[in-house]
């Protein structure tokens, strides 16, 4: 057998193997969230300590991951992704470890500090993940469909994990689910120790001093990327919040058991799913207008939403729940696109830092919003407040920006 032969599959199958590492490892962190959730709803029936639970795991993209695209930029993608792997299992350990040491406050609170570290970790990694993509292509035309590949790989793993993660806590509780999602981050880890070949000549890190800041970043992106920021920041806020008020959305629509949460999900996931494959298989095309693609993905999100609020029975509440997922994963797999091929190399990981700024802050501060909405007006007249706005705003981006291009780095 050829010696060199092991090497040569592995570099030819390395962008599968990174998807599928990264996929299963998402399965495992939804079983997680998933079994978080219902504990969370379990214990207080509060909507509050639900949108709290998803701000800790969304809102430090808001403080962290400025920070992780300018350390990503200057010490490189490789580097800070296998870091923030090792965080991610630690984050995770420390849910698995309040099931049985702890119980009441002491155990939500040590629940909500493993979000909170997932999503500090979790800023780290998707920074410099990103970047890391494009040292795995041959071709720059090859970049495209694989950041977009995430995108659907992430919502198959967001499928089948909610099921999982509530089949697990109806067979054997929480622990286990907890157990499984921190021992699911060890993959990729080890798919990048051992297992991938990229392409570390073809990195461009940035130097020290001002050139290698965030603010430097932003002006040198230039305005149309500046506009697919502001306005995917924008959009977030009035529709994505879902995530974050997916096991009370759930316990309205379907009941208060862990398996109807996570039917729930999996519909979303399902939607997302399908979102997200429109986009690859035209991400080249779509990639070069941004106002088009992010404009028409909030409309029908913000129509899904309506569809929401006026829902007269199951099967039509599923329904428009598959189109928030399809429009919530084409918008933020779109804006992902959009930055990393609108930008050169050297920007790439401070861009997807800005990105995650826009999506998973925005997203954070919507659940916050929906939270206090719901509490006051009920979940009903929340959707239809929302919606109104995201229509609003998807309708008036169609009109200004519909045929705004991008010109590719």
């Amino acid at each position: 057998m050829n010696p060199a032969e092991p090497l040569g599959w592995r570099r030819r199958h390395q962008r599968s193997i990174f998807l599928w590492a990264s996929g299963l490892s998402t399965a495992g962190s939804f079983a997680g969230i998933t079994a978080k959730g219902w504990i969370l709803l379990h214990g207080s029936s509060n909507p509050m300590l639900l949108a709290l639970h998803f701000a800790a795991l969304a809102l430090p993209a808001l403080v962290i991951s400025g920070p992780a695209g300018v350390l990503t930029d200057r010490l490189g993608c490789e580097t800070v992704l296998i870091r923030s792997q090792w965080g991610l299992v630690a984050g995770a350990a420390l849910g698995a470890l309040a099931i049985p040491l702890l119980t009441g406050p002491a155990q939500v609170s040590l629940l909500l500090l493993s979000t909170l570290v997932v999503g500090i970790a979790s800023s780290y990694e998707l920074t410099a993940r990103n970047k890391y993509c494009a040292l795995l292509v041959e071709e720059p035309g090859q970049l495209a469909p694989y950041l977009t590949s995430f995108s659907v790989t992430f919502n198959v793993g967001k499928l089948v994990g909610p099921p999982l993660g509530g089949w697990l806590l109806a067979l054997s509780g929480p622990t286990l689910a907890l157990v499984i999602d921190a021992a699911s981050y060890l993959l990729p880890i080890a798919s990048v120790l051992w297992l991938l070949q990229p392409n570390r000549a073809a990195e461009q890190r940035s130097a020290g001093g001002r050139q290698a800041s965030l603010a430097t970043a932003w002006r040198e992106c230039g305005p149309t990327l500046r506009h697919v920021l502001r306005f995917t920041a924008l959009a977030c806020l009035v529709g994505f919040f879902h995530p974050g008020l997916a096991a009370l959305i759930a316990a309205q629509l379907l009941g208060p058991s862990p398996q109807a949460l996570g039917l729930f999900t999996s519909v979303l996931a399902a939607g997302s799913i399908a979102g997200g494959l429109v986009l690859q298989r035209n991400s080249l095309a779509l990639s070069q207008r941004p106002g088009l693609l992010l404009g028409s993905c909030l409309v029908v999100t913000a129509l899904a939403q309506l569809g929401m609020a006026f829902s007269a029975g199951l099967a039509m509440s599923l329904t428009m729940t598959f189109l928030i997922g399809a429009g919530t994963a084409c918008l933020l797999s779109g804006a992902n696109l959009i930055s990393q091929i609108g930008a050169p190399m050297v920007l790439r990981g401070r861009m997807a830092g800005l990105g995650q700024i826009a999506f998973l802050g925005g997203g954070g501060l919507s659940g916050l919003l929906a939270a206090a909405l719901s509490m006051r007006v009920g979940l009903s007249a929340t959707f239809a407040v929302m919606g109104s706005a995201g229509l609003v705003l998807g309708i008036t981006e169609l009109i200004r920006r519909g045929g705004l291009r991008l010109r590719s780095a």
